[in-house]
């Protein structure tokens, strides 16, 4: 007789499932909720950097709360998505006055926390029974049970968090959460699952139906628009790149970035509201390039030295690039700072 789908895993876990992940150590509440926040579509590989220093900045909510979002958002540049970041800030600053929650509801009423970010910090952070369906979580369980309908489908959903609730166990919460989000992102992955060594495998139906390729299934996604845009490379003749504040909604969000502009054509414009007037003609720098969620930026780059006085406050700051390339002051988008490291190579001989 086949053991109880928790009991293999766990037994799995036990000897193959990850026990380092330094939020693991310790796992406190506060390590638990910023783990799982960074790790929304993001891998543990990407994250534990960009944790270890968020926690070396702010140990603690009193920290956190405390900080500036500009703050916030330096040690979130590269990271992406960075809605997850103000996210994150505005809601230190409500449990810092509330205090910590410590059941579903409590932590789902925070922004930028879902039912199951909701979840995996309960189970994690207090090891009591919480059921959980990420990514992974719904890639194990859709070819577990051969479940062939598109995820985007309410009817799919509501299947997946049945088969969710009916495997989680009584008791190891923690351990479970973790087990089973191992699980899809080491062994039963995206492409290439590894059937021969998957705990579970011996009564999963698309192994035995040989359809791993095809679960779970998705709805066909149209193309991505195409946006194309001007990014402006301001320098003052000394040295210094110029960047604003990108409003709070719209892409890059509160991140410190060059002026955009629709057309080539509107950039004389752009700089003489800032008070800026440009020494010689546009200079053609490449184009950054960059995929969103629902959308494609395609920017060409245009540069020009520019003679400037005073900036009204607010209208943006002069950087030098060096510090923009390595520890950026300020958030910025990680196609920005990658485009400020090859212009900075350029400009050495480097590239």
């Amino acid at each position: 007789m086949t053991a109880p789908f928790a009991e293999r895993l766990l037994a799995w876990f036990d000897d193959h499932g990850r026990h380092d992940l330094p939020w693991q150590h310790p796992r406190t509440p506060y390590r638990v909720w910023v783990s799982e926040i960074m790790l929304q579509q993001t891998q543990v590989a990407t994250v534990i950097p960009y944790f270890e220093r968020f926690m070396a900045r702010f140990p603690d909510i009193e920290s956190l709360a405390a900080a500036e979002a500009d703050d916030v958002l330096s040690l979130w540049s590269g990271l992406g998505y960075y809605a997850r970041a103000r996210n994150l800030h505005a809601a230190a600053r409500r449990l810092a006055e509330s205090g910590v929650p410590e059941t579903v509801d409590g932590w789902a009423d925070l922004p930028g926390v879902g039912p199951s970010t909701a979840a995996a910090i309960v189970a994690q952070a207090f090891d009591r029974r919480a059921v959980i369906l990420d990514g992974n979580v719904k890639r194990v369980l859709a070819r577990h049970a051969a479940v062939d309908t598109p995820q985007e489908t309410a009817a799919t959903q509501r299947r997946l968090w049945a088969l969710a609730d009916e495997h989680t166990p009584a008791t190891r919460a923690a351990d479970y959460t973790q087990a089973i989000m191992d699980l899809g992102a080491t062994v039963c992955r995206r492409g290439k699952p590894r059937c021969v060594v998957c705990p579970v495998s011996e009564d999963c139906e698309a192994r035995r139906q040989d359809r791993q390729g095809e679960l779970p299934v998705r709805r066909q996604r149209k193309p991505k628009p195409v946006r194309r845009r001007v990014l402006l490379w301001l320098d003052d003749g000394e040295g210094r790149l110029f960047l604003e504040k990108r409003p709070a909604t719209g892409i890059w969000g509160g991140l410190a970035c060059p002026p955009i502009v629709e057309r080539a054509e509107d950039a004389d414009e752009r700089i003489a509201r800032l008070g800026l007037h440009r020494e010689g003609e546009w200079r053609h720098l490449g184009f950054l390039r960059h995929v969103f969620s629902h959308f494609e930026l395609d920017a060409e780059v245009l540069g020009v030295t520019v003679e400037h006085g005073g900036l009204a406050k607010g209208q943006g700051e002069w950087h030098r690039p060096e510090r923009l390339a390595d520890a950026p002051p300020v958030g910025l988008p990680a196609p920005v700072q990658r485009l400020i490291r090859e212009r900075r190579r350029a400009s050495l001989g480097d590239g």
